[in-house]
């Protein structure tokens, strides 16, 4: 793609899916990301002067100098003197940023992407299961049941019920007991609800994923590791050909 390539200038009236508002600086931010994700700007590509960049897109020097903050800060672009400010490579990403993630799942998402973030929590989250099957207390379970329960009464197709799906996965990482697996509770959180958004926006007849939920819970409350371990692994693998079949 060419370097002055530039989505349209962003308005105060822009909200986020799930009905949040940003400010100024966040939606330029936002624009920005989601063109660098897509090609829109390719690695190496330059986002141009602040002057000219900031008039494209017709706001304030000051909004896109803080913009341009947000994305250095996820690794998306570097900004030197002289040399401007230039998209990095995709390795420098931080893709499980829960801004990135809620970017790339905005539009259709790239289905390596969807690949390596479904391997990802598949390393992760069946052995958090299986940790959290030993080490889980009363709270634990009574946070998981009253997520699921949220689940239920409010289906997936809404964002209370995608927030008690988040709340199910990031207390199953809590009640794992390893401090190194909670602080990834963020990233975790923003992959579950941005893939159930996606999924459930884009399948003609989404799949109800509740019972495979169920089965986590069963097994983490029965102290049953290598249970805990196979549901969840059904769950994901259920979950990623659901996000797969959704990309058309």
């Amino acid at each position: 793609m060419s370097s002055t390539a530039t989505p349209p200038p962003v308005t105060r009236s822009r909200k986020r899916k799930g009905g949040e508002g940003l400010r100024i600086h966040q939606a330029i931010a936002r624009k920005l990301g989601i063109a660098i994700l897509n090609s829109t700007y390719e690695p190496g590509s330059s986002l141009g002067g602040e002057i000219e960049a900031s008039e494209r897109l017709g706001v304030s020097r000051t909004a896109y100098r803080e913009a341009i903050r947000i994305l250095i800060a996820k690794g998306l672009i570097e900004s030197r003197p002289k040399a401007g400010t230039h998209v990095l490579p995709r390795r420098r990403w931080n893709l499980l940023d829960p801004d990135i993630l809620a970017w790339m799942f905005s539009e259709k998402p790239d289905r390596d992407f969807v690949r390596d973030l479904f391997e990802l929590r598949g390393i992760i989250e069946p052995e958090a299961a299986a940790l959290a099957a030993e080490r889980r207390h009363d709270g634990h379970l009574g946070l998981m049941r009253q997520a699921l329960d949220g689940m239920r009464v409010h289906g997936l197709a809404c964002g209370e019920g995608q927030a008690a799906d988040q709340d199910f996965h990031s207390t199953m990482l809590e009640a794992a007991g390893n401090d190194a697996l909670t602080s990834l509770i963020g990233s975790v959180g923003a992959a579950v609800r941005w893939t159930t958004h996606f999924k459930q926006s884009n399948s003609p007849v989404p799949r109800n994923s509740l019972p495979e939920h169920e089965a986590v819970h069963q097994a983490i409350a029965a102290g049953d590791p290598d249970g805990a371990r196979r549901a969840m692994r059904v769950l994901l693998e259920h979950a990623r050909s659901d996000v797969v079949d959704s990309i058309a």
